[in-house]
């Protein structure tokens, strides 16, 4: 342990897991009244912490944008900051960037009023805030912070000593044994006082630190099994943000629960399982809540595997969690896929050539990833655009909602570090956004988060488009599958394409 590195408490961070697994960007499109924007929010690692926003307005004439971070429920909600404005791109005047702070956990939202031409406009973003990293100083660092701390240390001792020998004896007169004792005795003393005050430091430190690695995100735990063709979900709490560890000013802000789960497009919770290492097989189920804390599916048919589960669910403050493990699965004989199951088969990953374009689906369908062949680059917002089409590549005159909405994607990456489930309106989810956009005043029921009365399967009345967005950006370079899921009619199609992205 570097006895001085208490001094350097600000430096570096550990990256941790957080809800959309390896993907914690905010990624959002949305009207601020006649303005269209694309919202990117880049959450701090720390708490406080400073959050980056970058917003393009895909609409001329905004004037100013200005933000505030805000409480998503409670008092927090009511009473607001006073808004910072943007600053606007001297080189592009539809693109405005700005930081703010985000100073405790929690669900929290970011909003912007747009003014301009057209009036005045109000979006706000779903953003969860949370310490997502705790890190070591650099060994370099640590190393000359240690040889200053040890030259200054032996320097103040020395100084002391000397003071104590010498101070009081005319210039040029030699220390007599009495002023030699006197200085060894000052220097013992010295010692003593700054070791204990250094060690003292450092065992501040170390508390200090132990107290905010609790602070430090931990997801739910999941574990499951299988009871026959039944699928088992138990959640666990690991101890993040409890009463007992954390500061009673900043738990009365928030705290977690496993009894609050709220439906999000007409789900408790919507399970991904994909096959490993090959992410060749995937499965959309929708398991439901028993009890608190406990999911049950039955299973459809599926191929033997091991697979690897993401299971999305979100709390009634709007906060979200992506909860992962694995399972190995038999081969099993059993229902088929039903309401808003969906389900994919292709070759492994490792087989493809790299970026692909176009999914043949076994019905004849196909589907269209619509981009240029512009190499793909991390830490970029960009809109992926997707189209389906029937076999003599015409539009489908049946197109439907899928759960509400023209698609689903998950964006993951092939070693398990990221997955992500977006949606056309990006990264957040539909009962935060709600939540958002409504009274924040209260904290929201259970039953007031999903689409009051909507039939996700109701057929449409008028034609939908058959192309769909997905505002997101890869948060690293590597391989990626990107699978993404659209209806017509009461078929819901899964097409699967392969990304490779660099730095």
């Amino acid at each position: 342990m570097n006895l001085l590195r208490f001094s350097a408490a600000f430096l570096f961070l550990r990256i941790a897991a957080q809800a959309h697994v390896g993907s914690p960007d905010v990624y959002l499109q949305g009207k601020a009244g006649p303005y269209q924007l694309f919202v990117t929010v880049r959450p701090p690692l720390t708490i406080p912490g400073v959050a980056e926003l970058e917003v393009r307005s895909e609409t001329p004439g905004i004037r100013e944008l200005r933000a505030v971070p805000l409480a998503m429920t409670g008092a927090g909600a009511k009473f607001a900051p006073i808004p910072d404005a943007l600053n606007v791109s001297p080189k592009d005047p539809r693109f405005f960037t700005g930081s703010l702070w985000m100073m405790t956990s929690g669900s929290w939202q970011v909003r912007l009023t747009a003014d301009g031409a057209q009036g005045q406009g109000i979006l706000s973003v779903p953003v969860p805030s949370f310490a997502r990293s705790s890190k070591t100083m650099q060994f370099g660092l640590g190393a000359i912070l240690s040889v200053l701390g040890i030259f200054l240390i032996g320097g103040l001792v020395a100084m002391v000593g000397a003071a104590s020998r010498e101070a009081k004896l005319d210039p040029g007169t030699q220390p007599s044994p009495t002023n030699l004792r006197s200085g060894r005795n000052a220097t013992i003393v010295a010692t003593v006082v700054v070791l204990a005050i250094v060690f003292g430091g450092n065992y501040w430190w170390n508390s200090e630190a132990r107290d905010y690695s609790t602070r430090i995100y931990k997801p739910l735990k999941m574990s499951a099994s299988l009871q026959g063709n039944e699928l088992l979900l138990e959640m666990k709490e690991p101890g993040w943000m409890q009463a007992k560890t954390i500061k009673q000013a900043e738990f009365r802000v928030f705290t977690r629960k496993m009894d609050d789960l709220v439906p999000d497009h007409g789900h408790i919770m919507h399970l991904y399982a994909i096959r490993q290492p090959g992410l060749d097989i995937i499965y959309h189920l929708h398991p439901e809540q028993r009890e608190t804390g406990s999911f049950a599916l039955q299973l459809p048919s599926m191929a033997a595997g091991h697979y690897r589960l993401y299971a999305d669910i979100v709390h009634a403050n709007g906060f979200p969690e992506t909860l992962v493990t694995e399972l190995d699965v038999p081969a099993i004989t059993s229902r088929a896929l039903a309401g808003d199951d969906a389900y994919a088969s292709t070759n492994p990953w490792q087989q493809s050539s790299g970026n692909t374009f176009v999914f043949t689906l076994p019905d004849g369908y196909k589907m269209e990833w619509v981009r240029d062949s512009q190499p793909l680059a991390a830490n970029r917002a960009m809109s992926f655009t997707f189209r389906l089409t029937k076999p003599d590549g015409s539009a489908p005159p049946d197109m439907g909602l899928y759960m509400g909405m023209l698609g689903h994607a998950a964006f993951v990456k092939t070693d398990g570090s990221v997955f992500a489930h977006i949606h056309p309106n990006g990264t957040a989810s539909m009962a935060a956004l709600m939540l958002a956009s409504g009274d924040t005043s209260q904290p929201a029921q259970p039953m007031k988060m999903d689409m009051p009365g909507m039939d996700h399967n109701m057929p449409m009345t008028y034609a939908l488009p058959n192309s769909v967005n997905f505002p997101y950006g890869f948060p690293s370079p590597g391989r990626y599958r990107i699978f993404v899921q659209m209806r017509h009619s009461d078929t819901v199609e899964t097409g699967v394409f392969d990304a490779v992205v660099s730095k």
